[in-house]
């Protein structure tokens, strides 16, 4: 096997430029293919990233009623829905693709919280403890986080975040201000902002809406042994859990709603209001928890752009199949040229197998050597690209790996027929060929 292989090197050397236009087809195939996967593999990790926030990986797992997310003030009966305990929240972190997970509270406050003169219009309320905190991504901008005491002695604390800050102090320190809630006073221990490790991909204002419609509305955030204080009745947790992947995010999701739903009775719903009511209407009433579904819309546009690519792929295999049957036309004329040499390795003992492997390995080692210059020719397109285009790329580990695979497998298809064909060469014809 060696010596054959060395055999290949010193006959595509000695006819170099016969081997590299044999060898172009092999090469403008596996470039175009390395390029276009490149380009989609970047594309993809590009809309993945601007919709689920580059490893963050959080999923929310929220009180639905008919679809839409429900909170204390919508007046919906949450009477069967139980509270999550410690329990409950321990065998969700055991669900297989949950990495961590946290339970909050949350409302939407439209007055009743001021500092002086300053009112607050629409805020975000939660009801949370430094966990929820963490895996949200939010890091302390001035003050502190809550302490185990806040909790245990019921301080009435909050922490805001920029732009509520600026919305109630308009400049001046807020930091052991105090600011009042539904007439409760309120001291401000903390400031947090969101992680700025990654910055979404923007391009209309339905993107700006999905990444930063809520994150940029009025945020406070209270200890949520103090949430009754406000919200004198139990309220039942939302959850958020943390996917040990990206990929997982949809399935963690999943899971922790169907265990979450299992405590809840279908009795919650609404009464019917007659014997017109359909099952699908009472269906919609049902109070249930739904985690929401980040990934999909990740999913349509990576579906949307591997359909297209996909045709791309196959046009830029015809170009293969083009360099195979260079491969074939130019291995018959090298076992024509070395007919006498074929003969004369047969009139002396060589087996058919030995002919037929040394042209195989020739045929494999000459699209071998195309397919690799093929995938550095591809990197450098994909970067090429990226860089006149200004699209994302990434390069396939995988695709590069088969490609050059697909190469060999080429070289072994196209070159059988020649390698039969001078196998099967009689050594007296042979050596009589002029």
């Amino acid at each position: 096997m060696i010596e054959n292989i060395r055999l290949s090197f010193q006959g595509i050397f000695s006819h170099k430029l016969r081997s590299f236009l044999t060898m172009l087809g092999i090469i403008i195939g596996i470039a175009a293919i390395i390029a276009i996967v490149s380009t989609i593999k970047g594309t993809n990790d590009e809309i993945k990233n601007s919709l689920v926030g580059a490893g963050s990986n959080v999923v929310a797992v929220n009180l639905t009623q008919g679809g839409m997310e429900i909170s204390s003030n919508d007046g919906v009966d949450v009477s069967k829905v139980p509270i999550i305990d410690d329990d409950m929240l321990s065998e969700i972190k055991d669900i297989p693709t949950v990495m961590d997970a946290a339970i909050y509270h949350k409302t939407m406050a439209y007055e009743g919280i001021n500092h002086g003169n300053n009112m607050l219009t629409g805020a975000y309320i939660y009801g949370c403890n430094n966990d929820y905190i963490r895996l949200e991504n939010y890091r302390i901008h001035k003050g502190r986080l809550f302490t185990e005491e806040d909790f245990t002695n019921f301080n009435k604390v909050v922490i805001l975040d920029s732009v509520t800050a600026y919305s109630l102090f308009e400049g001046e320190e807020p930091i052991n201000k105090t600011i009042e809630i539904s007439g409760e006073p309120f001291v401000v221990v903390g400031i947090v902002d969101k992680d700025e490790e990654y910055e979404p991909i923007i391009n209309s204002v339905e993107d700006w809406e999905t990444y930063y419609g809520e994150e940029s509305s009025n945020m406070i955030i209270l200890p949520d042994s103090i949430w009754p204080l406000i919200y004198s009745y139990d309220q039942p947790y939302q959850v958020i859990v943390k996917a040990t992947s990206t990929e997982d995010m949809a399935d963690a999701g999943k899971k922790t709603q169907e265990y979450l739903n299992q405590f809840i009775s279908n009795s919650n719903s609404r009464p019917s209001m007659g014997d017109s009511e359909d099952e699908e209407g009472e269906e919609e009433e049902v109070v249930k928890y739904k985690s929401e579904d980040i990934l999909q819309k990740a999913r349509e546009l990576q579906e949307l752009k591997n359909s297209t690519s996909t045709q791309l792929i196959w046009i830029a295999s015809i170009s293969l199949l083009v360099g195979g049957i260079g491969v074939m036309n130019i291995m018959l004329v090298s076992v024509t040229e070395r007919t006498k040499e074929i003969g004369l390795k047969k009139a002396i003992g060589a087996r058919k197998g030995v002919i037929l492997g040394q042209f195989l390995t020739e045929a494999s080692v000459l699209t071998s050597l195309g397919g690799i210059l093929g995938v550095l020719t591809g990197i450098g397109l994909a970067y090429f690209i990226s860089h006149v285009a200004d699209v994302p790329v990434a390069i396939s580990v995988p695709a590069i790996m088969v490609s050059v695979i697909f190469s060999m497998v080429i070289g072994i298809i196209f070159g059988l027929i020649p390698s039969i064909k001078a196998a099967n060469l009689n050594p007296i014809d042979a050596l009589r060929y002029e």
